[in-house]
């Protein structure tokens, strides 16, 4: 899989979190521990992309 591949799926996942933040978010019964996780997948997908950019910017 080429790295821009790989990036763009991440970006998938992170923007399909968002939804699912904003969703949760919306709702009345909102679970705050799950919405807690979402936001730290999302974080953690963020600080992936932005690794795999800096260590390719680096290489160039």
């Amino acid at each position: 899989m080429s790295l821009q591949t790989h990036l763009t799926q991440l970006a998938r996942k992170h923007e399909a979190l968002e939804r699912e933040i904003h969703d949760a978010v919306l709702r009345p019964s909102a679970n705050d521990l799950r919405i807690a996780e979402l936001k730290r997948r999302k974080l953690h997908l963020k600080d992936e992309m932005n690794r795999l950019r800096r260590d390719t910017d680096s290489l160039h």
